[in-house]
């Protein structure tokens, strides 16, 4: 997709997973935005499957951009995958065929640091997997809060059930110390991550018309990916008793990071439960502000779904022809 010296460049922290696949094809369509890097973090699907997910789709959509393998396992909490939720291999029924593409030499996590050093204030990081690299990445370069534009995290659940356990978000919830290591460390430089919590994310929920749109977006061979990815989602919020449709939270937090719409945000002192028998990996937001801290959050909130899901058909339907 072309690019213009004058692009927001961009770095992808994921776990592809059905809604990063379709985060990475938004990205790939806006000839404002560049991607700059990708990283992969084990997360949906184990890393050899979630790597193997972005060197294909970013050979398909011609993104141009360094895809780095990440950590494949938390900090400390034991590894778990949720391919009942995105399928054997992370994309559902859908089955990318061989790619040429090979991934960087560096780590998830220097390439976090190599990109925030070469555009100083310019990069935009986004996470939609665990943040498993950026802790490690911070432990590299404390700097790394200064040095980013912004940083905007699909992650927790603020008030809101969990889809993980009863009250934790799976981003999180696969590991919780990296969440708070990046939480406190955004807080400890007086800057806030913006935040696309479950109860922002979970607004965007798509429905039959949905899938037929996307299945009508045209003849681009991601197309056939993102159907096939898409109906496996369908298939699985239904048997999870959510009814045929599909919450799609990653691209949301993905369009608002380059766009400022769709949501508006509100601050909040956000941190990451550790120790709790019943609720490790909770987000918690200080609502009363006990703690005393500043907020480091701006949290999502007021979503527009349905201004949301014609922009992000609109997009891949004009990008992808």
């Amino acid at each position: 997709m072309p690019t213009s010296t004058r692009s927001l460049p961009v770095l992808l922290d994921c776990d592809p997973g059905i809604d990063d696949a379709f985060a990475l094809a938004y990205l790939a369509c806006r000839d404002d935005v560049e991607t700059v890097g990708v990283v992969t973090t084990a997360g949906n699907v184990g890393q050899d499957d979630v790597l193997r997910n972005a060197l294909g789709l970013t050979d398909l959509l011609g993104i141009d951009a360094p895809v780095a393998r990440g950590a494949d396992v938390p900090l400390a909490e034991p590894f778990k995958t949720a391919e009942e939720t995105h399928g054997p291999h992370g994309l559902g029924h859908a089955v990318l065929g061989e790619c040429g593409r090979r991934p960087d030499s560096r780590s998830g996590a220097q390439l976090w640091v190599d990109l925030a050093h070469r555009y100083p204030g310019e990069l935009v990081g986004i996470v939609t997997g665990p943040l498993t690299n950026l802790a490690l990445a911070l432990r590299e370069e404390p700097e790394l809060p200064r040095l980013l534009r912004g940083l905007h995290v699909m992650g927790g659940a603020i008030n809101h059930r969990g889809n993980t356990g009863p009250t934790s978000e799976w981003n999180i919830a696969v590991d919780p110390e990296a969440g708070h290591e990046v939480f406190e460390a955004w807080g400890k430089a007086s800057r806030r991550v913006v935040l696309g919590a479950l109860q922002a994310t979970e607004v965007i929920r798509l429905d039959d018309e949905h899938l037929h749109a996307v299945e009508n977006l045209g003849d681009h061979p991601v197309i056939a990916v993102l159907s096939d990815a898409l109906r496996f989602y369908f298939q699985f919020h239904q048997a999870d008793g959510l009814g045929w449709c599909a919450y799609l939270h990653d691209p949301l937090v993905v369009a608002n990071a380059v766009t400022g719409r769709f949501a508006s945000t509100r601050p909040l002192a956000v941190d990451v439960e550790l120790a709790g028998t019943l609720t490790r990996g909770q987000t918690v937001g200080d609502e009363l502000g006990r703690w005393g801290k500043e907020p480091n959050v701006d949290l999502l909130c007021d979503v527009d779904a349905e201004g949301f899901i014609e922009h992000l058909l609109t997009t891949l339907r004009t990008g992808l022809s």
